[in-house]
């Protein structure tokens, strides 16, 4: 009799034991379910393209120099009760988009430091998907010269002959805009401030030297197929012009440049029979900013280094133009 007790304790102890072992399995096999829907759900958050492009993004600049501060602001065309915000950011169009850790608000900053990053913004609901989104914007680096050592000894001015080649008008073709008006209103007076703290001059001095470096009542110029108009207020003037080669001058410093010269082939009356571009480049390719010298003589054009009107893209303002001049 007792051991038929003892039998039927023993295949009881049993019995608990095993009932105990699958209830910790399946407890183990929901709790491994419900880790991998957390993972398809913070997946989904990173790949969902689907919501409406309601939020537009603004404060993204032309182009911004390798190092330069990013600050980015996302505007809601309508109002939401949503304020979860999420930024995502992608190398290239082929890679999957990633959060940007830290960037929880509708301000965005960041230090330019990777050429065509794509950003975008959304607000996530209440279940942590996408509500509505914006549109990618594209983050453009453009530090106009190489950062191998001899590409900045070239902007500075030290070549050799052998390294110059000729250009063509192409170069500068485009819409641009003279900076004197910037320097009279005042816009660029943090440029010459900071020009003063390494230079040799004080803030005034600068501002001065550059009034009568700048100084122009050609306002705009427009530069398409071999044909350069300018613009003096409401008045314009234009012509055809070719390639006359280029000159090599040597400065006081000691440091060099290169005039590339165009002579007009025709046009209005008013238009100058030489054309010189010195953009600190001296082989072809696309110019973004230059210093331009014009006038019927070509060799007394040469001599004239104190006026350089300097034109840049017409679609900056005013603080595109003060970061560019910043950055050189």
């Amino acid at each position: 009799m007792k051991r038929l007790a003892l039998s039927l304790f023993s295949m009881l102890l049993i019995s608990v034991f095993l009932v105990a072992c699958q209830g910790t399995k399946n407890q183990q096999v929901d709790g491994a379910e419900e880790k991998e829907s957390e993972v398809h759900e913070d997946t989904a958050i990173n790949s969902d393209n689907e919501a409406p492009e309601d939020i537009k993004i603004e404060g993204i600049a032309d182009h911004y120099h390798t190092g330069d501060k990013i600050e980015l602001t996302a505007v809601l065309d309508n109002e939401t009760e949503f304020d979860n915000w999420h930024w995502y950011s992608r190398e290239n169009a082929n890679d999957d988009w990633k959060v940007v850790k830290g960037q929880e608000t509708e301000i965005f900053t960041d230090e330019a430091t990777v050429n065509g990053l794509e950003v975008k913004v959304a607000l996530l609901n209440n279940e942590n998907k996408q509500s509505i989104q914006s549109a990618p914007v594209k983050i453009v680096i453009d530090d106009h010269h190489g950062d191998d050592e001899e590409s900045k000894q070239i902007y500075q001015g030290y070549f050799e002959d052998s390294q110059v080649n000729n250009r063509e008008l192409s170069d500068w073709e485009g819409d641009w805009q003279s900076v004197y008006p910037y320097l009279l209103s005042g816009d660029l007076d943090e440029v010459f401030e900071h020009k003063a703290e390494n230079g040799e001059m004080t803030k005034e001095e600068y501002k001065e030297y550059y009034t009568v470096g700048y100084k122009t009542d050609v306002d705009r110029i427009l530069i398409k197929d071999n044909f350069v108009t300018f613009f003096e207020g409401e008045k314009e003037y234009s012509g055809e012009y070719e390639s006359d080669g280029y000159e090599i001058l040597t400065y006081e410093k000691g440091n060099r440049g290169v005039r590339f010269i165009f002579k007009l082939v025709d046009g209005t009356e008013n238009m100058p029979k030489y054309i010189q571009f010195s953009d600190h480049n001296i082989f072809p390719v696309d110019s973004y900013h230059y210093h331009l010298y014009w006038g019927d003589d070509r060799e007394k054009l040469l001599e004239e280094v104190t006026n350089w009107p300097t034109y840049y893209p017409s679609n900056l303002d005013a603080d595109g133009l003060v970061r560019d001049m910043l950055a050189h």
